[in-house]
């Protein structure tokens, strides 16, 4: 079965991984950041090595995010990012081909370790089963 595994993050993270901290973020030096590096990459070598690797990506930060949606008029209304209203978004993901809810789970509990700065938010990371067909409805 197919999973998607997302990380989430806010435009705040992403300040601080370029070493501006704010109130919502730590700034992090450049050894915290390639930490994290590794330790991602770690995962994907390892879920490319048992097979169960199908993709993985991390996304540019909010800013660079827009918007598109349908305005009552029906046309398109297209604003750009970051949101004020949005908390947090996936900053990333893997989308693995594994055995069982118990195993993504288990990739999902991993990420959680992912070592950052002091006073790093802690997200959850969030899995969906991809569907296959609209049986899985």
């Amino acid at each position: 079965m197919k999973y998607l595994v997302m990380v989430q993050g806010t435009q705040a993270d992403y300040e601080g991984m370029r070493g501006k901290a704010s109130g919502r973020a730590p700034a992090w030096n450049e050894t915290e950041l390639q930490a994290m590096y590794a330790y991602m990459g770690a995962i994907s070598d390892d879920l490319s090595e048992s097979g169960e690797l199908v993709d993985a990506q991390g996304l540019t930060d909010p800013a660079q995010t827009r918007l598109v949606a349908r305005g009552p008029d029906g046309k398109a209304v297209i604003t750009d990012g970051p949101y004020s209203e949005t908390k947090e978004l996936m900053a990333g993901y893997w989308v693995v081909d594994c055995a069982s809810l118990e195993r993504v789970t288990e990739i999902a509990e991993r990420v959680t370790r992912c070592p950052g700065p002091d006073g790093l938010t802690e997200y959850p990371v969030v899995i969906r089963r991809i569907q296959d067909d609209a049986r899985d409805l």
